[in-house]
């Protein structure tokens, strides 16, 4: 391995050691969606959305997704979709039983594909207090893809099949609101808990929809993401986590 090598990924190991220590970072949620109703029942949606996160100086995805969207009545809906995820992998090092680097992976950009379904119970009391809970189930399957390394053993550059894998989690949000009649605001509270086997995140979010027009809706947010049951060797840090959006229906 040539000095200048060896420099260059000494370096870059300490700083993610440094930056690994945190275990909190700060990021953007941008995200637009268009609506379109065909009955008081029956609705579909288009949305995009971008993410950032190293506290909004890396781009951390950006996906596509679309939606449709049932209510049977006033309290009780039902929902389906797909979203396509373009995601920047964060870096990885493996190290040996010894404690001795094995291998690293920088980060890199790779394509997940999506499912869900919903379902959401809501109960609005006569103060204009809305109450709903949706449980979702959600697929995620991220195909094989071929990565590049560095093998300290070996001091090299070489490649690396990652092979496809599919995850399924459940999704229950307890979500709190004020809804009032051609009211400006709608603000809203909710704690959302991701579930495979073991709770792995929880989401705490307060924000408000803007309803400028029935048509032209605003939305911000602040979330806090908390990360349960991550491996050690793994940085998957809590989030902090401001949000803007905006929704048209017709």
């Amino acid at each position: 391995m040539r000095t200048s090598n060896r420099i260059v990924v000494t370096a870059l190991l300490a700083i993610m050691s440094l930056t690994a220590t945190a275990q909190t970072e700060g990021g953007l949620i941008a995200g637009a969606e268009v609506e379109k109703k065909v009955n008081k029942q029956l609705s579909f949606g288009f949305e995009a959305e971008l993410r950032t996160r190293n506290d909004f100086k890396t781009m951390d995805r950006w996906s596509l997704g679309l939606g449709v969207e049932y209510k049977f009545n006033k309290w009780l809906k039902a929902d389906a979709g797909y979203h396509l995820l373009n995601t920047n992998f964060r870096e990885d090092i493996s190290l040996k039983a010894n404690g001795n680097f094995n291998n690293w992976r920088p980060s890199y950009w790779g394509i997940r594909h999506r499912v869900h379904a919903s379902m959401t119970g809501t109960y609005k009391f006569q103060n204009n207090l809305r109450l709903s809970l949706r449980e979702r189930w959600q697929y995620t399957y991220r195909p094989e893809k071929t990565v590049t390394r560095w093998d300290f053993d070996n001091e090299y550059w070489e490649d690396k099949v990652r092979a496809g894998k599919g995850k399924n989690q459940l999704r229950s949000r307890l979500q709190l609101e004020y809804d009032k009649k051609k009211a400006l605001l709608t603000p809203y509270a909710s704690v959302e808990l991701y579930n495979s086997w073991a709770i792995e995140k929880i989401r705490y979010t307060v924000g408000t929809d803007i309803n400028v027009t029935k048509s032209h809706v605003f939305n911000v947010f602040y979330r806090y993401q908390n990360m349960k049951n991550v491996e050690e060797d793994v940085y998957d840090p809590d989030m902090h986590y401001i949000g803007v959006g905006y929704k048209f229906k017709f």
